[in-house]
């Protein structure tokens, strides 16, 4: 049985943290590839690992799929009502209990019922087409011969999908595409408030909870079958959702699909150019579906999701108390061998292939099918037309403890040849 006091002084990693040398909660460890042995000793470790942030706050981190997947499944044990995220380590949500993120069952269950619905996978494969489209519209300058920043692009994606389902109007979607990313990397030099950096993350959240609030009041009088009005007209607890639960899931539905979304792609153009990962998948076009999962595996677009213990517990040997904040990391469970035979390999064809890189148990995000189907189209449409893709300069990641990607991948390419051209 592990106590706080032994987990830090036994551990030589836990030594380190405690002197600042490896940082959990800082953006700097996830811009580079240290992460990944970082995440390998918590996952030899025997037990959990404590981790001292200040003289008020630590958490313990689960890397190992199984502890990860327990955390995140069993809501009884493990609330996300308190906050889902580091960077409210030790302060409530203010959103606990209004937005889905951050409600658990039986409530959580409710509220999602319509938008489920509307989300799910025979509702999106009728749009395939017009995803189909915003994607042919958004890689044709990779057709032009020049350097193209497929990072730059693939940050566009998830608006022109989410956006076109939520109906917001197409000359706001660079904006929102800004403040979404300021949301999950406000330590990015590249989207902080050039005023203010510190203010980011406030400021961010404020003006699209400006945004959405004129929308909703503009939806309520002109509805329509868009995500905005399934949620203005959604029935929860014998009523209809208040405005400030409207905003925050319409907050929270439009930041979902920027972390889900673009940054496996980016993850395979930044990590497989020239290794002939992504010339075999174009030469074998039926491997898409397991491609894709592979694809979000290894990228795991969200490194951490937080909870806090609801009981006494004990996971991996360790005693977690009632009220200590703990840690999943995704990305360590989705490169865990014990979960993942050779692990660390990109193989288009494993199957089974039970990630997580959309989470577990009832906060399993709400749209991952829009995701697949945005990315099964997206790896037909690139490979379909392009080929001999080529980096023509080096990746820059979002400086982020939360999304793990890329903002900047440039690379060159060329026109595939049409059959019978």
């Amino acid at each position: 049985m592990t106590t706080h006091n032994t987990a830090i002084s036994s551990c030589p990693m836990h030594r380190a943290n405690s002197d600042n040398m490896v940082d959990l909660v800082g953006p700097t460890l996830y811009s580079g590839d240290d992460t990944y042995a970082v995440w390998q000793r918590m996952r030899d470790h025997d037990g959990l690992l404590w981790h001292q942030v200040d003289e008020k706050r630590g958490f313990w981190s689960t890397a190992r799929y199984a502890d990860v997947d327990l955390v995140l499944s069993d809501y009884s044990l493990f609330t996300s009502e308190r906050g889902t995220l580091l960077n409210l380590l030790g302060t409530d949500d203010p959103a606990g209990g209004t937005q889905l993120a951050v409600t658990d069952p039986p409530r959580h269950t409710e509220m999602q019922g319509r938008l489920k619905k509307a989300l799910a996978i025979k509702a999106i494969e009728r749009q395939r087409d017009m995803i189909r489209d915003k994607i042919v519209r958004l890689l044709a300058p990779l057709g032009d011969g020049g350097v193209f920043d497929f990072g730059q692009a693939m940050l566009q994606l998830p608006i022109a999908v989410i956006g076109m389902m939520m109906d917001l109007p197409e000359d706001d979607w660079a904006w929102l595409t800004r403040m979404n990313i300021a949301c999950v990397a406000y330590d990015d030099p590249d989207f902080q408030d050039p005023d203010d950096p510190s203010m980011t993350l406030t400021l961010a959240h404020q003006e699209l909870l400006g945004y959405f609030q004129e929308l909703v009041r503009r939806r309520r009088n002109n509805l329509g079958d868009d995500l905005i009005s399934v949620l203005v007209t959604t029935p929860f607890e014998g009523r209809n959702m208040s405005l400030g639960e409207i905003l925050s899931n319409c907050y929270s539905v439009l930041l979902g699909a920027l972390v889900t979304t673009p940054h496996s792609p980016n993850y395979m153009m930044a990590q497989h150019t020239g290794t002939g990962v992504l010339e075999e998948w174009a030469a074998n076009p039926q491997v898409g579906p397991t491609a894709v999962e592979e694809a979000l595996r290894l990228a795991s677009p969200v490194h951490h999701f937080l909870r806090y213990a609801t009981t006494d517990v004990e996971v991996a040997g360790t005693r977690i108390a009632a009220g200590d904040a703990v840690v999943a990391w995704l990305g360590a469970a989705n490169r865990d061998d014990r979960a993942f035979p050779d692990a660390s390999r990109f193989d288009l064809r494993r199957k089974p292939n039970r990630h997580l890189a959309f989470g577990a148990g009832p906060h399993y995000c709400i749209g991952h099918s829009v995701a697949r189907v945005t990315l099964r189209v997206l790896f037909e449409e690139l490979f379909t037309r392009y080929a001999d893709f080529s980096l023509a300069g080096t990746p820059e990641r979002l400086i982020s403890n939360f999304a793990c990607g890329y903002k900047h991948v440039p690379i060159t390419a060329s026109v595939r040849a049409r059959s019978g051209a």
